[in-house]
């Protein structure tokens, strides 16, 4: 019935503006947040005379705002006095576009959300505001801003391209071409080593007789750039999860907005690592006595390196020497007990498939990649700890990964083996589910 009495309301403003010369009406889609509709309505607007009457700029003042907020990151030390500035400009440019807009529903929306932020940030209404100057808000140490310089210069938009690499648990490898693989790769073995940044891990033994490894330390190199931060080194070992770099420092840069900084998320167990001069954000955990790690970075400097840097898991993937599987296939497990490597003993999984498939479960509901290595990993360990990992490893693509189409990587299968290329991991098929065993 409110809906009717708008559209009622609609065709009588039409009538009275069809009366009036030099009168238009003007049409808004827009949410009736007020009536609580379930559907956008129309809004006919009646203007007086077109050469007197002045536009109403308040999608020029959104366009701002989001321009200034668009880089902040809530977890940063002077996210809330850099939001309030924008509000404020935002604020001050609704005030000066106050009597054209008075007749505009955006407007008010805004007007209403403008004031709703303040309250929640707690932001004063008198203050420093935000320059929207484009040649004033440039920052050369945030990388986003980076990509919007030639749209201020009047050059296209240009929207930067992340990638996304995770290891975890035995150990497994997302690239950076979302391919999927296990490996060896015992010791240490670079993942990322480009012009700006270089991440390096090593893996240990988990399991006497097999040679499924699991990362025990991450080294993390960020290359000194320009003014924005001198070179930073970041290590991590099982059982010292820092949230310094190792020169005691927890950033890079100056001014309050740190260009590069560490944030302790879970005390010795979670840190995030953001450098906003490259736009990159790294997540280490500690589940277990192992460690984990996901990263997210632009593929124009993921992508700058040299010949000479080619070895990079993230960028290539694992050797083919250090595949754990061999020609796309795997030995599979009997009730838990895998196969000896090479005649050496190896204990007996505490789980079997029913029990380890049953515990991966708890936490993964979909049985993606992700699930099948939760199982793989108990079948291989009998450490619970694995399955941690992998959940673990899940929510971080989620929060790091661009492109949520992709989360989620389902297993091949072929003549009830494990498939090539980018989901080298066996389906569920007869009871031979998992991905097991080494060679």
């Amino acid at each position: 019935s409110q809906g009717q009495d708008s559209i009622r309301n609609i065709s009588s403003v039409s009538k009275r503006c069809r009366l009036s010369p030099g009168c238009f009406v003007q049409y808004l889609w827009v949410w009736n947040r007020v009536q609580d509709l379930n559907s956008a309505l129309p809004f006919v607007l009646c203007l007086g005379d077109c050469q007197l009457q002045a536009p109403c700029r308040i999608q020029k003042c959104t366009t701002d705002f989001v321009s200034l907020t668009s880089h902040l990151n809530s977890a940063l030390d002077g996210f809330d006095l850099e939001f309030c500035k924008a509000l404020r400009a935002y604020s001050a440019c609704t005030y000066r576009n106050s009597k054209v807009c008075r007749g505009n529903l955006v407007y008010h929306s805004a007007v209403l959300g403008i004031s709703d932020l303040m309250s929640q940030r707690n932001c004063s209404k008198d203050g420093p505001t935000s320059s929207t100057n484009p040649e004033v808000t440039h920052d050369p140490c945030n990388y986003s801003g980076h990509t919007e310089a030639n749209e201020y210069q009047g050059g296209e938009k240009t929207i930067p391209t992340y990638l996304f690499c995770g290891l975890f648990g035995d150990p497994h490898l997302r690239t950076f071409k979302d391919h999927f693989q296990t490996c060896k790769v015992e010791g240490a073995w670079p993942l990322i080593d480009n012009n700006y940044l270089t991440v390096q891990v090593t893996n240990v033994p988990v399991v006497p007789g097999s040679s499924a490894t699991a990362t025990n330390k991450i080294t993390i190199i960020f290359k000194s750039y320009q003014h924005c931060t001198d070179q930073k080194v970041y290590q991590a070992v099982s059982d010292d999860l820092p949230a310094a770099f190792v020169d005691g420092t927890t950033g890079g840069g100056d001014g309050s907005t740190k260009s590069l900084q560490i944030v302790d998320k879970v005390s010795g167990k979670y840190v995030e690592m953001h450098a906003r001069y490259i736009g990159t954000t790294v997540y280490i955990r500690q589940l277990g006595h192992y460690l984990t790690l996901a990263i997210r970075m632009p593929q124009e400097l993921a992508m700058a390196y040299e010949e000479s840097q080619d070895l990079q898991l993230c960028v290539n993937g694992c050797p083919s020497s250090e595949r754990i599987d061999d020609s796309g296939h795997l030995p599979l497990p009997v009730r838990g007990q895998l196969l000896p490597q090479a005649g050496a003993a190896r204990p007996r999984s505490a789980y079997t498939l029913e029990t380890a498939t049953s515990k991966c479960h708890e936490k993964m509901l979909v049985k993606d990649i992700y699930f099948y290595s939760c199982v793989f990993d108990l079948l291989t360990t009998g450490d619970a700890n694995f399955t941690a990992a992998a959940h673990s490893a899940l929510q971080d693509v989620e929060a790091l990964h661009p492109r949520k189409e992709r989360w989620h990587i389902f297993p091949s299968s072929r003549d009830g083996g494990v498939g090539k290329g980018s989901k080298p991991f066996v389906s569920l098929g007869l009871a031979c589910l998992i991905l097991v065993a080494f060679l």
